[in-house]
């Protein structure tokens, strides 16, 4: 299996390749802005560095958020773009799944994305899964937190400091790593993981007529 990733649901545009019985290719620059001009040239020298053609491809892995409003649609909409013309199958990995599986020693995990305007996107694994993200306010995390998984849970993702550790230990696995995305593209079931984009919060833009962009 041939897999590519990619992700620019934050500051960084960042691609990763995995071909079987070599060492991944992982690629990443902080550009805070311009993910849309970036992404498809860094796909092409990655692919071109390696030796591969796009329709070698076996499967395309994007990051669908929660993160960048703006950086979640490139990548989402690439990723389908570039799967309708390889063949290759898309599927979308959420956010906080890559933050869990790259502390997947450790559970219980609340894993948190900052929301922005004292809101936070909270998903909790325990050994017997994980439930559905949730967004709640900042004050009332802590307690959630408890009710769902009671007492020894660890902190995961970007949105911890913005709760501080509220009594709970930290795992520090606060960016996301290329390699554990790569793990869970190459795990995922498509049917279950289409590339569709998951945002902390509506967007303030409505298409005419009031519709919400997908």
């Amino acid at each position: 299996m041939t897999l590519l990733a990619i992700d620019t649901t934050g500051a960084n545009c960042s691609v990763a390749l995995r071909i079987a019985g070599r060492p991944d290719v992982i690629v990443s620059e902080m550009i805070g802005r311009g993910h849309a001009e970036r992404l498809a040239p860094m796909v092409a020298e990655t692919l071109a560095g390696a030796g591969v053609a796009a329709c070698e491809l076996t499967r395309i892995g994007v990051t669908t958020g929660p993160g960048s409003f703006a950086g979640t649609r490139v990548a989402t909409a690439f990723a389908r773009g570039l799967a309708l013309a390889t063949g290759a199958q898309a599927v979308g990995i959420g956010n906080l799944a890559v933050f869990a599986h790259q502390a997947r020693a450790v559970r219980p995990l609340a894993v948190l994305h900052d929301a922005k305007r004292g809101e936070v996107i909270l998903q909790i694994w325990t050994q017997a899964g994980a439930n559905e993200p949730e967004r709640l306010a900042l004050a009332d995390v802590p307690g959630r937190i408890r009710a769902l998984a009671g007492e020894g849970v660890h902190l995961a993702g970007p949105g911890t400091g913005v709760i501080g550790t509220a009594g709970f230990a930290v795992t520090g696995d606060d960016v996301l790593d290329l390699a554990a995305l790569l793990d869970l593209v190459a795990a995922a079931e498509p049917a279950a993981a289409p590339p569709s984009p998951f945002y902390a919060r509506p967007p303030d833009a409505k298409l005419p007529g009031g519709v919400e962009p997908v």
